[in-house]
C-alpha cells in the first residue's frame, strides 16, 4: 500500500513538469492583490446566474483545464474562473504555510471577487478536491453544487513522512524551493490529519469522478480503497452521483475532458 500511495504522486510530478503554456485569450486576466502576495486570475463572465470555478491539484496552475478547452467550452453556458495559486503560474509567492486551511482562504477571497453574490458550482482535481471540500463546508451558502475529479481524500491519501519528503524533494528539484506545489508538498501530512476533523459537505448536489483504471501502478484492491474514499464523500447528500471510468487515469479531465463537461452541464441542470 506504501508503494501505491508513493505511485500515486508521480503522475503528478511529471506532468508539473512538463507543462506547456496554453493560450487563453478568451479569458480576461486580472491580478488579485493580497495582503502578503498578488494572485492572477482568469475569468469568463458575462453574469450567468452561477459562477464555475476551477481548482487545480498538485503540480498544476490553472492551464491543465485549457489543455482540453474545458473552460471555452463550458463558458458557452455558465460563467467560468480560474487562478493559479500562489507559486504556480503568474501568482506571486506566499510565505504563509500552504496547507488546506490557506489554500481555502485565498480561494474564497478569489471567488469574493468575482462572484458578485452569486453561487459557485467548484471543480476541483486531486488536491484541489480536498481545497474544495474545505471551502464548501465553511461556505455552504455561497456554494450551489460541487464536480470532484479525481479527487484527493484523507482515507487513501496517506503519506509516510519519508513519502512527503520524496514529493518535496522532487519539486524542489525540478522547479524550486518557492514553487507552489513545493510548498504544497510540506503540508501534505498535515492536510490529511485537517481533513479528518472536517463535518460533511453540505447538502448540495455533489458529482464525483473516478477513475477505477487498473495498471502496474494500481491493484484492484488500489482502486477498492481509492472508489470507497469518493464513496465517503455523500454522507448527509441526498443528491450525490458517483461515476467510475477505466479509461483515463488520473488526469481525467485530459483524457476524458466530455466526461468533465457532461456533468458539469448535469449539475447546472439540477440547479433552479
Amino acid at each position: 500500500m506504501k508503494k501505491m500511495l508513493l505511485m500515486l504522486a508521480l503522475p503528478l510530478l511529471i506532468l508539473a513538469c512538463n507543462k506547456t503554456l496554453v493560450e487563453t485569450t478568451n479569458f480576461l486576466e486580472t491580478p488579485i492583490n493580497l495582503s502578503t502576495h498578488k494572485l492572477a486570475t482568469f475569468s469568463f463572465v458575462k453574469n450567468s446566474k452561477y459562477l464555475i470555478v476551477f481548482e487545480s491539484g498538485l503540480g498544476d496552475d490553472h492551464n491543465v483545464w485549457h489543455k482540453k478547452d474545458i473552460p471555452n467550452q463550458i463558458s458557452a453556458v455558465s460563467d467560468v474562473l480560474l487562478y493559479d495559486r500562489a507559486g504556480y503560474g503568474k501568482s506571486e509567492t506566499a510565505s504563509s504555510p500552504r496547507n488546506i486551511n490557506s489554500l481555502r482562504a485565498e480561494l474564497d477571497s478569489v471567488i469574493n471577487k468575482f462572484a458578485n453574490n452569486r453561487k459557485v458550482i467548484l471543480v476541483g482535481h486531486s488536491l484541489g478536491g480536498m481545497i474544495i471540500r474545505d471551502y464548501a463546508i465553511k461556505n455552504p451558502t455561497k456554494t450551489a453544487a460541487l464536480l470532484f475529479v479525481d479527487a484527493s481524500h484523507e482515507m487513501y491519501n496517506r503519506l509516510t513522512q519519508a513519502q512527503e519528503d520524496m514529493v518535496y524533494n522532487t519539486f524542489k528539484s525540478s522547479n524550486g524551493e518557492k514553487f507552489g506545489a513545493t510548498l504544497e508538498a510540506k503540508e501534505l501530512i498535515e492536510n490529511t490529519e485537517y481533513m479528518t476533523t472536517l463535518p460533511n459537505l453540505p447538502n448540495i448536489p455533489v458529482i464525483a469522478l473516478t477513475s477505477m483504471k487498473i495498471n502496474a501502478d494500481h491493484n484492484q484492491t488500489d482502486r477498492k480503497l481509492w472508489f470507497d474514499s469518493k464513496e465517503a464523500l455523500k454522507k448527509g447528500i441526498t443528491d450525490f452521483m458517483h461515476i467510475t471510468t477505466t479509461k483515463s487515469g488520473h488526469y481525467i479531465m485530459l483524457e476524458e475532458p466530455d466526461l468533465v463537461l457532461s456533468n458539469l452541464k448535469a449539475l447546472l441542470a439540477k440547479l433552479p
